[in-house]
């Protein structure tokens, strides 16, 4: 049973470093419909960016997640200006290949700027233990799973209750009704790269935190992405809880039966859901009127 519980909380902490990545795929999705991705990669730019930053003025653990949020609210808007908004009425394709393209330049980039050796993020948290009946756990794993419990209701809260919130979610839902109600969608557009690009700051710097800044990090968007599928990429709270069940799902299975299904049970998962609920298990059902 020991055995059992620390794989259920070895699952919890990574499920929260999904979970995090996966909201920022739901924002975008929910206000543009496209998917990027280029999520992971966003996430390892930011965080590589925010390290040399934070290096650069001895930053402290709270300090540097700060930089991450702006650098990467900035490197969002960036993006979005730059390679997406040109794209504008071009087939969703087009604009996920271009996503694509993203990706694969940030990964080229990264190792030519700042190397290819691994380094941990050196911070008090690491060393303090704390025991939870049969369950250990560190300061650190405590620290991103509060910060992924923090965003998740802070984003269903934005998309709840925020004037700006509901107006992505009117922008998604109708964008000539919006239009016509003077909504600047363009705008809303280019706020929720900025979103998802800051959450996925946060998300290079819990992972950093946990495992160590490493030029392959980027894979762990491989994993958010059935997170988001599976709680349905319109609803970023969704997205949150598929991440919970990919990373529990994830850690019970390489425990229980072997080493290398951690990477592919999460899509095992989203398969099964998917032929029952093919919108996700919190994703909106669309109707078509024919």
């Amino acid at each position: 049973m020991d055995y059992f519980a620390n794989l259920v909380a070895s699952g919890l902490i990574f499920g929260s470093l999904y979970g995090l990545i996966a909201i920022g795929f739901a924002v975008i999705y929910k206000t543009t419909g496209v998917v990027n991705f280029a999520q992971g990669e966003v996430m390892m730019f930011v965080l590589y960016f925010s390290w040399m930053v934070g290096t650069f003025v001895a930053a402290p653990l709270w300090l540097l997640l700060l930089i991450a949020i702006v650098v990467g609210g900035a490197f969002g808007a960036l993006l979005e200006r730059v390679f997406i908004r040109p794209m504008i009425g071009q087939s969703q394709f087009s604009i996920i290949m271009t996503t694509v393209g993203v990706a694969i330049v940030l990964r080229g980039l990264v190792p030519i700027f700042w190397g290819v050796e691994s380094e941990p993020i050196d911070a008090p948290l690491k060393s303090q233990l704390y025991e939870f009946g049969p369950v250990m756990m560190l300061g650190d794993q405590i620290f991103a799973l509060a910060l992924f419990v923090a965003i998740s209701a802070a984003a269903w809260a934005f998309f709840r209750f925020s004037r700006v919130g509901v107006a992505m979610r009117a922008a998604a839902h109708d964008e000539t009704a919006a239009l016509l109600m003077g909504i600047n969608v363009r705008r809303l557009q280019g706020l929720s790269w900025m979103i998802a690009s800051a959450v996925s700051g946060v998300a290079g710097v819990c992972y950093a935190l946990i495992v160590a800044r490493a030029p392959d990090m980027w894979q762990i968007g491989f994993q958010a992405f059935p997170a988001a599928i599976l709680g349905g990429l319109d609803s970023p709270l969704g997205s949150a809880f598929g991440a919970v069940v990919v990373g529990i799902a994830a850690s019970l299975s390489e425990g229980y039966i072997g080493y290398g299904l951690k990477e592919i049970s999460g899509f095992v998962i989203i398969i099964a859901v998917l032929m029952v609920r093919p919108y996700g298990l919190f994703g909106e059902k669309e109707l078509e009127r024919v």
